[in-house]
Parts: C-alpha cells; structure tokens; sequence
C-alpha cells in the first residue's frame, strides 16, 4: 500500500506541473466569442418569451375546462356486483 502512495506521488509531482497552458486569444477569437455569446443570449430570451406563451395558452386553457365536469369512462364503474 506504501508503495502505491509512494507511486502516485511521485507521479503527481513528475507530471502535474508538466501540462502546457493555452495561448491567450487573439482580438479575433474574442470577437468570435463575444458574438457567440451575443447570439446564445438572444436565443435564450426568444426562447423564454416562447415559453411564457405556451404556459399562458396552457393556464388558460385549463381556466375554461375548470368548470366541466370529468367524463364517465364506464355506466357501471363504482357499481360493485
């Protein structure tokens, strides 16, 4: 078990401070992203508007069949024999 630890350890410190880091952006990346970020913003509004209607259409629809009562499924269905 000892050497197991040991093992991990040894390689943890050999390797992890060996990852390379990324470059940073060009001007052209960042309005690359920044465009992206516009775009997925927008969408996210259309699709919260969209959502708000479907769930005004859907209380609304439920408001007018409140009042009705529920179909029978059977003649006989709570009518033991």
């Amino acid at each position: 078990m000892k050497s197991f630890v040991l093992l991990v350890a040894m390689s943890l410190a050999l390797f992890g401070n060996s990852w390379a880091k990324l470059p940073a952006p060009t001007e052209a990346q960042k309005g690359a992203a920044e465009a992206a970020k516009e775009k997925a913003a927008e969408a996210a509004k259309k699709d919260a508007e969209l959502l708000a209607k479907a769930q005004d259409r859907a209380a609304d629809n439920y408001k007018k069949g409140k009042g009705r009562a529920a179909p029978a499924l059977a003649a006989n269905s709570g009518a033991k024999k």
